[in-house]
C-alpha cells in the first residue's frame, strides 16, 4: 500500500491527513487540557499553581527531547510503525498518569508520554507534507493543525469540565481512549512507505542545519509559542482571581479560545501559501497586540473573553507559515528538520509557562505571563524580519 503526492494543480487533499489529524486530536487534547485543570490538579496533588503549571512545561521538555532523539532512532522504520507506536507508548503513558499518587509520578508520565507525542508529531508532518504538492503544503499542514485546533475547541473544554466534574484523573482516562481508537485509524489508512518519498538518510537529514534561515526559522516558532502558551497556561486562574469569573464558566472560555483557533486554522490554511509572509508577520504583530490588551482588560469580563477568542484565532494563523517554511528550508531532507520543529513549538510550551510561573510565584500576578508574551512575541517578530531580509538578499543575487 502506498500514497503517492498529489499531483500539481491540485486542490484534493488525501484521506491520511485527516486521519492523522485526528490522532493529533487526542495528543493535543492531552497537551493542553492541563491548562484548564490547574486548580483541581494542583488542589489534589498538594502543590501550588505554578508548581502544577510545571506539568505543562515537562510535557513540552519531553517533546523538545523526544522530538528529534525519535526522529533519529525511527528513520528508517517504516512511518506507520513509528506512528504505531508512538501511540502505543502515549496511551500506557496516560494510563500511568490516572494511576499517579503523587506529584513526581505524574510528572514522569507527562515526560514520557511527551516524548511519544513528539515523535507522532514529526512523523506525521512528513507523511503529510509527502502525499501533497508543494503548492498545497501549507494548507495540508494546517489541516493537520486543524486536529490541535479541534482539541482546543472540543477535547481541552471537555476534558476540563469532565476534570471538574469526576476529578482530573477521569479526563486522563478519557484520553487514553481516545487515543486507543485513534490507533486504529492509523494501522487501517497509513501506508507502510509513501511512494515516490527518498530512502531517509541521517548525513542528508542532519545537513539540511546548515542553512542559517533554518535556525531563524525555528527560532521564530519558539518565541512566538513562548508568548502564546505562556499566556494561555495561566488562563484558568486569571479567569477566576483576577476577572472574576466563577470557575464554572473557564470551560466555555476555554471553548471560545477553541473556536477562534478553528477560524484562525482555515484563514491560516488559505493564506499562508500565496501569502507566506504577510499572513506571519500580521499573525506575529497581531498577537503581541492582543496579549497586551488581556492584561490591560484582565478586569473586565466582557473584553477578556472576546480577547482570549481572538488570541486562539490568531494563534493559528501564524501556525501554518511556520510550519510550511521549515519544510521548505529543509528540501530534501524533512524529517529531522519535522522533528525539530515541533521541537521548537515546544521549547517554546516550556519557556513560556515555566517563565510565567515563575513571574506569578515572585508576586507579579496572573497578568504577568500576558505581559511577558507581548515582549516574547516582538522577539518573534525581529527574528523573523532578519529571515526574510536574507531571502530579498538572496533573491536579489540570483536575480544579478
Amino acid at each position: 500500500m502506498s500514497v503517492a503526492a498529489a499531483p500539481p494543480g491540485t486542490t484534493r487533499i488525501p484521506r491520511v491527513v485527516p486521519v492523522l489529524a485526528l490522532s493529533i486530536f487526542a495528543l493535543g487534547t492531552s497537551e493542553f487540557m492541563i491548562a484548564g485543570l490547574l486548580p483541581e490538579l494542583a488542589a489534589d496533588l498538594r502543590v501550588g499553581i505554578p508548581e502544577a503549571g510545571y506539568l505543562i512545561s515537562a510535557f513540552a521538555v519531553g517533546m523538545i527531547v523526544g522530538a528529534p532523539a525519535m526522529a533519529v532512532l525511527t528513520l528508517r522504520l517504516p512511518r506507520r510503525i513509528t506512528l504505531l507506536a508512538a501511540l502505543g507508548v502515549f496511551v500506557v503513558g496516560h494510563v500511568i498518569g490516572a494511576l499517579a499518587q503523587g506529584y513526581g509520578v505524574l510528572l514522569v508520565a507527562r515526560v514520557v508520554t511527551a516524548v511519544a507525542t513528539g515523535a507522532f508529531w514529526a512523523v506525521a508532518a512528513v507523511v503529510t507534507v509527502s502525499v501533497v504538492a508543494p503548492e498545497l503544503r501549507a494548507m495540508a499542514l494546517s489541516v493537520l493543525l486543524g486536529g490541535l485546533t479541534v482539541a482546543n475547541v472540543a477535547g481541552v473544554p471537555l476534558g476540563t469540565l469532565v476534570g471538574q466534574q469526576f476529578g482530573w484523573r477521569s479526563a486522563f482516562w478519557a484520553v487514553a481512549a481516545l487515543a486507543t481508537a485513534s490507533a486504529v485509524g492509523v494501522l487501517l489508512t497509513v501506508p507502510q512507505r509513501t511512494a515516490g518519498m527518498p530512502r531517509p538518510r541521517l548525513a542528508a537529514e542532519v545537513a539540511a542545519f546548515r542553512r542559517g534561515r533554518l535556525w531563524l526559522a525555528l527560532g521564530t516558532t519558539a518565541l512566538y509559542q513562548s508568548a502564546m502558551i505562556g499566556a494561555f497556561s495561566y488562563i484558568a486562574p486569571l479567569l477566576t482571581d483576577v476577572t472574576g469569573l466563577e470557575e464554572r464558566w473557564v470551560p466555555g472560555v476555554l471553548l471560545g479560545f477553541g473556536i477562534g483557533s478553528l477560524a484562525g486554522v482555515v484563514i491560516g490554511g488559505r493564506l499562508a501559501d500565496p501569502y507566506p509572509w504577510p499572513t506571519l508577520f500580521g499573525g506575529l504583530t497581531a498577537a503581541a497586540v492582543l496579549l497586551g490588551l488581556v492584561a490591560v482588560f484582565a478586569r473586565v469580563p466582557v473584553a477578556v473573553v472576546g480577547l482570549v477568542v481572538l488570541l486562539g484565532a490568531v494563534a493559528f494563523i501564524a501556525g501554518a507559515p511556520l510550519n510550511a517554511r521549515v519544510f521548505a528550508l529543509a528540501g530534501a531532507a524533512p524529517t529531522l528538520a519535522s522533528a525539530t520543529n515541533t521541537s521548537a513549538f515546544n521549547v517554546g510550551n516550556s519557556v513560556g509557562p515555566a517563565v510565567g510561573g515563575l513571574a506569578i510565584a515572585a508576586g507579579w500576578g496572573y497578568t504577568a505571563p500576558a505581559y511577558l508574551g507581548v515582549l516574547l512575541a516582538a522577539g518573534a517578530i525581529a527574528v523573523a524580519a532578519v529571515s526574510r531580509r536574507l531571502d530579498r538578499r538572496d533573491a536579489l543575487r540570483s536575480e544579478s
